[in-house]
C-alpha cells in the first residue's frame, strides 16, 4: 500500500476537525503492521477522486488511528485510453483490473466473446463492490486517487455494432491479435481504444467485426501471452512515458 486512500466518510466533523481523519479496518492494520507508524510519523495519503498529500499521525488507539491531513497535489494523469477487455476468468480478472488501474486506465469495458465461458458472468467478483475493491488495490499501489469507470457488456455484436463506434470515435483503434503481421506501435501519443481478447484470443468473426469498426490488428511478437501479462506489455509500449 503505497498510498493510504481516504474516503469522505473518514473525515471527522467539518466544523470541529475538517482536516482530521480516523481510519480503522484493513488500512489501519496496514499502517500499524507494515508502516509501523507511531504518533508524529507522516504517511502519504490521498482522497478518493481528489488530491494527494501527507497525513501526520496524531492519535493511535486500539482499533483506529487518526491523521491530520494536508492534500495539495494532483493525482497522476490518466492514460488517453479506453480499454475493451473480453471478460477474463475470475482469478485473472482480479489481477488484470488491479494492473489496468495501476497503469492509469480509467475507462474499462468488460465484454463477452465466443471464448468467454458463460459461467464467468455469474462470478461474484463482477459485483460492483468487488470490482471497486480491485480498483482500490490498484490505486493504492500506483499512488493514484481517480477511480476507473467499469461497464459490463454481455452481448458482443450489439456492443461492437451499436456502441463501440461512438465510444472509439476520434481515437486510434487497436485490437491485440497474435495472428497478424502488424506489430504493436510504440509511444503513439494519442487517444486510443484498445481491445484485448480472452484466453485463446478473439475468433476470426470477432476480429472481422472489430476491423469493420475501424480497428487495426496488432501483435506483440511470436510469444502468446496471458491476458494479465499482455495488458501491461501493451500499455507500456503504447504509453511508455
Amino acid at each position: 500500500m503505497n498510498l493510504i486512500l481516504l474516503e469522505p466518510g473518514d473525515f471527522l466533523s467539518p466544523d470541529i476537525a475538517p482536516d482530521t481523519v480516523r481510519i480503522s479496518g484493513r488500512r489501519y492494520q496496514h499502517i500499524i503492521e507494515v508502516h509501523r507508524a507511531e504518533v508524529g510519523d507522516t504517511l502519504r495519503v490521498g482522497l478518493l477522486n481528489g488530491l494527494i498529500g501527507d497525513g501526520q499521525v496524531i492519535e493511535h488507539r486500539e482499533g483506529h488511528i487518526a491523521l491530520q491531513v494536508s492534500l495539495k497535489r494532483e493525482s497522476p494523469a490518466p492514460l488517453p485510453l479506453t480499454l475493451i477487455l473480453a471478460l477474463p476468468r475470475p482469478k485473472m480478472l482480479k489481477r488484470t483490473l488491479q494492473n489496468a488501474t495501476a497503469l492509469g486506465a480509467k475507462k474499462i469495458y468488460l465484454i463477452n466473446a465466443y471464448r468467454v465461458e458463460k459461467s464467468y458472468w455469474q462470478s461474484p467478483w463482477l459485483a460492483a463492490d468487488k470490482l471497486r475493491e480491485q480498483c482500490i488495490l490498484g490505486l493504492e499501489q500506483a499512488v493514484d486517487t481517480q477511480m476507473p469507470e467499469i461497464q459490463l457488456r454481455k452481448r458482443f455484436k450489439p456492443f461492437v455494432e451499436d456502441e463501440l463506434p461512438t465510444i472509439a470515435a476520434d481515437s486510434r483503434k487497436l485490437v491485440a491479435h497474435p495472428v497478424t503481421e502488424q506489430p504493436c506501435p510504440v509511444d503513439i501519443r494519442q487517444q486510443t481504444t484498445l481491445a484485448i481478447g480472452p484466453e485463446g484470443g478473439f475468433i476470426p468473426y470477432e476480429v472481422e467485426k472489430l476491423q469493420e469498426a475501424g480497428f487495426e490488428s496488432v501483435h506483440l511478437g511470436p510469444r502468446i501471452l496471458r491476458v494479465e501479462t499482455a495488458l501491461p506489455v501493451l500499455l507500456s509500449r503504447l504509453f511508455p512515458g
